[in-house]
């Protein structure tokens, strides 16, 4: 079992995050750009966190991703889904998207967030 610990992972996030690429932290919110958001966290990332806004995470201590915005700004995530993103337990794979897809999955994100 991995043990998943929210508070390292965002300090990792931050620690390769920040505003390297230089957004203002405002994302597409079409629709086309938001169903391919929704669907790059699926593939990806839904193994272990939960996705949408009422789901579980299958892993426990994965974050909700409705969640996120609570533990780090999620621009801070823009550099680490460029470069691929490193974390402190061994079983997440090493993810990198292209731009555009940054943009779609951080439109999705936002669109989720609890307040």
């Amino acid at each position: 079992m991995v043990n998943c610990n929210p508070i390292w992972v965002s300090v990792v996030f931050f620690a390769m995050g920040g505003s390297a690429l230089g957004s203002d932290g405002s994302y597409p919110s079409d629709a086309v750009s938001l169903a391919t958001g929704q669907e790059l966290a699926e593939i990806h990332c839904a193994t272990c966190h939960a996705v949408g806004t009422d789901d579980t995470s299958a892993q426990p201590g994965a974050p909700a991703f409705r969640d996120l915005s609570k533990l780090y700004p999620l621009e801070s995530l823009e550099e680490p889904l460029a470069e691929g993103i490193v974390t402190a337990h061994e079983n997440m794979p090493e993810i990198a998207f292209e731009p555009n897809d940054i943009d779609a999955f951080l439109g999705y994100l936002s669109s989720i967030q609890t307040r």
